[in-house]
């Protein structure tokens, strides 16, 4: 072999290359020896390649061949030749041809492998994976999987096509600091002592909110950055201690703007990447419109399954439970003028759901505090069947003209006289009918939707006090701005979330750049004019300097991936993850350090509670 650098990759040959000499580079999928004849199949990132070894290679070569095993890294040199039509293998991008090795030459070994590297289906077709901690263990071989493959590289080209749209619509990408002062925005911080100045620390940014409003002061008035952000928080599939986001601020802009830009970023991204088209607009929600109607801020709206207002049933019978959901006059603080009587009918299952499967369902909405599930259904007569139909006997047209029900319709309640609680009570047992019932609509594989007019405050039960519901430096709408301190229940924030597919994508607003109005909303939320000046000083004193009108949003790339890739967790994304317990299988971090080097940080107990 004259050189053992590759010339093609494995996924390119097709029958225009046939006669040609070339060089493949890769690892040994899989080897038969069928005595006297070795077939190989030659795996990169590119693809696939089927290597034959026969009559025209020396026996040394062939001798090479019936030594390869999985997994192998080795060097192919041969000569492009077509298969016979019956030997074509459609599923391959190759599949047309073969190479007719001439001299092969191993790079490197490997030894048995801790779990298999092809796909292992069940005869149901279920892929069955090896278990996380030992795909994260050994993460090297597990990111050479094609599903894994095809992540990273799609996470890639998404990365790729997000600057390249920005950047044409003027956007700078500017770095902000990793290392910050450290400021109370929800989660707990990752902090890092500092060497140099005793007993202080740096914290790493759990986003770089402050930074990039700080740039629009700058006079930058498109800033991007694919951002690296850490929370300190309990992990879940979608959540992990270090993530990345697309982040985004504008100035001279209004909310219209910053959605329109959004949208046009996502179409960019998924025409480029997948071919797919969005749509040229997402719809818009109210937030509250999106409890009422899905039982959640975030809804899945590829099924179409909402939930009514069934407040008048309680009007029809003594049935105690609609009663006190159907009053107006809400516990809930602030008070909110829709009933927590709510209902769910589910067309043409009636005959499908069994009283045990109901239960099913009624655990669901226990999990979320209901006080439980009622239901019946309306037989083949439009009569009420089970559950609490003796108590609406004779109602039957009334209710069904109301709730649109039809002869084997499924209906489902649940009532409290919290009406947010009411609404994610059943709004869980709509996502569980979605799944049980595969309601999706196939031609509507990414649905994307903009929730808006979220409440600015929230009442903290436990400790009597107002908190934000998103961060404090949303810019309240300009109708409550003078009814902040009496009515703050009733104030709605310039702010707005990107769902897709049940999943918040993003969060974002336009935010406040008056000082004044900044330290009124830190009194509101029980912020001392010291604790905001010690906290968010810089930032208010940048405000005093003309700081123009702004907002932005902040995408999560790895939870867009996720959705893109239709997998169901961001660690099937991230080329090396951390576990369920925030650390590292492979390289065993979080791990101890030298006794040394905690002295150098000025740090001189260590240990666990």
């Amino acid at each position: 072999m004259n050189s053992t650098k590759r010339t093609v990759t494995c996924g390119e040959l097709c029958k225009a290359d046939v006669g040609k000499t070339v060089v493949l580079n890769g690892w040994v999928s899989r080897a038969r020896d069928l005595g006297g004849l070795t077939f190989i199949m030659l795996r990169d990132r590119y693809g696939i390649t089927q290597v034959m070894v026969g009559d025209k290679a020396s026996d040394e070569v062939k001798k090479i061949a019936s030594s390869l095993k999985s997994e192998y890294c080795i060097a192919v040199e041969g000569v492009v030749a077509a298969r016979a039509d019956k030997d074509v293998n459609k599923n391959m991008a190759t599949g047309e041809v073969e190479l007719e090795a001439t001299d092969i030459e191993i790079f490197t070994t490997s030894q048995e492998l801790p779990f298999s590297i092809e796909e292992v289906r069940q005869k149901d077709g279920t892929v069955v994976l090896p278990n996380e901690d030992l795909r994260l263990k050994y993460r090297y071989l597990d990111l050479r999987r094609d599903p894994m493959q095809k992540n990273i590289i799609l996470r890639s080209q998404v990365t790729f096509a997000t600057r390249e749209y920005l950047t044409s619509k003027g956007f700078l990408e500017i770095e902000t600091p990793t290392f910050i002062k450290s400021t109370p925005e929800g989660a707990r911080d990752y902090l890092v002592p500092s060497r140099v100045h005793p007993g202080k620390f740096y914290s790493l940014p759990q986003s770089p909110q402050l930074y990039k409003q700080l740039l629009m002061v700058s006079g930058f008035d498109k800033y991007f950055q694919i951002a690296r952000c850490y929370r300190d928080e309990d992990a879940r599939g979608d959540r992990q201690p270090e993530f990345t986001q697309i982040d985004m601020e504008m100035s001279f802009t209004n909310r219209e703007e910053v959605l329109a830009t959004t949208e046009g970023m996502m179409q960019y991204i998924f025409k480029k990447t997948m071919n797919y088209d969005l749509p040229a607009t997402f719809d818009r929600i109210t937030w509250e419109d999106a409890f009422d109607l899905y039982g959640s801020d975030k809804p899945d709206l590829r099924f179409d399954l909402k939930m009514q207002d069934a407040a008048f049933m309680a009007d029809l019978s003594d049935f105690a439970a609609f009663k006190a959901g159907a009053a107006k006059a809400s516990k809930e603080f602030p008070r909110h003028e829709r009933s927590g009587c709510k209902a769910l009918v589910v067309k043409n299952v009636a005959d499908k759901y069994s009283r045990k499967m109901v239960e099913q369902l009624e655990a669901v909405a226990k999990t979320y505090k209901a006080k439980g599930l009622a239901w019946m259904k309306v037989n083949a007569e439009g009569n009420f069947e089970g559950g609490i139909s003796k108590f609406y006997a004779g109602k039957e047209a009334e209710i069904c003209s109301k709730l649109g029900a039809e002869k084997n319709d499924l209906l489902l309640f649940v009532s409290d006289e919290k009406w947010q609680l009411a609404c994610v009570a059943l709004g869980a047992v709509r996502k569980q009918l979605g799944k049980d019932l595969n309601l999706f609509n196939p031609a509507d594989e990414f649905h994307f939707a903009w929730i808006i007019d979220f409440p600015y405050f929230a009442w903290n039960e436990d400790e009597k006090h107002w908190e934000t519901e998103h961060h404090m430096f949303t810019l309240p709408q300009k109708k409550y701005w003078d009814t902040l301190e009496s009515n703050p229940g009733e104030v709605k924030g310039d702010l707005y979330d990107l769902v897709l597919n049940g999943y918040e994508l993003a969060s974002g607003s336009m935010r406040i750049n008056d000082p004044a109005l900044q330290e009124r909303i830190f009194e509101i939320v029980g912020y001392s004019r010291e604790r905001a000046e010690k906290a968010f000083g810089f930032l208010v004193t940048a405000f005093k300097y003309g700081a123009p009108p702004h907002g932005g949003i902040a995408p999560g790339l790895d939870r867009l991936i996720m959705l893109m890739r239709h997998e169901e967790s961001i660690h099937e994304v991230i080329a090396f993850p951390k576990n369920n317990l925030a650390a590292s299988p492979m390289d065993e971090c979080p791990s101890e350090v030298d006794e040394a080097q905690l002295r150098d940080l000025h740090i001189s107990c260590y240990g666990v509670e």
